[in-house]
């Protein structure tokens, strides 16, 4: 397995103009926090797909793929969750082209930083919600039961309160 790679040097590259490279470094993304809830991500250090070429004005356009689980608590039933998210994202660093073709992640040197790219499209790339399964059924709302290992699980409706006030006549 490769060596985890915190940042990468694309100028050790020495691309040439309409050169590409590609690169599988390793990177760890850390545990994200979600309200009280901590989820880990595994494999603790990601293999990723890392695509280099330098662009006709001496700039790098960049594309990143790798696949991670969310691992922690269902946001439904509360169980084990680990879903699996694939990321593919594209980044372009053309110094001088102003502020949408200039990346936060590759440095004057060109020195990228991997570790930041990839948590943060790791996060946009994560689903609203974490669950253990897409049709979770979740907890009921009334006692708790999980609703997955108790599909006809029920109570007795409530009576309906429009109909209170007729339920305090007395007929004699």
């Amino acid at each position: 397995m490769p060596e985890r790679s915190e940042h990468v040097d694309l100028g050790r590259l020495r691309l040439t103009s309409g050169e590409g490279r590609t690169l599988e470094p390793v990177t760890g993304l850390g545990a994200f926090t979600f309200g009280a809830d901590t989820y880990a991500v595994e494999p603790l250090s990601v293999p990723t797909v890392l695509d280099a070429s330098r662009m006709t004005g001496g700039g790098l356009a960049l594309r990143l793929r790798f696949s991670a689980a969310l691992v922690g608590p269902c946001m439904r039933c509360l169980g084990p969750a680990a879903p699996s998210t694939t990321v593919d994202v594209r980044e372009v660093n053309q110094p001088g082209g102003g502020d949408e073709l200039d990346s936060p992640y590759v440095d004057d040197q060109d020195i990228l930083d991997l570790p930041a790219w990839a948590r943060d499209a790791y996060l946009l790339a994560l689903p609203q919600q974490v669950l253990c399964r897409p049709d979770c059924a979740g907890l009921c709302p009334e006692c708790g039961v999980d609703l997955n290992a108790e599909p006809d699980h029920a109570h007795e409706r409530a009576p309906d309160p429009r109909w209170d006030a007729l339920r305090e006549l007395k007929l004699d």
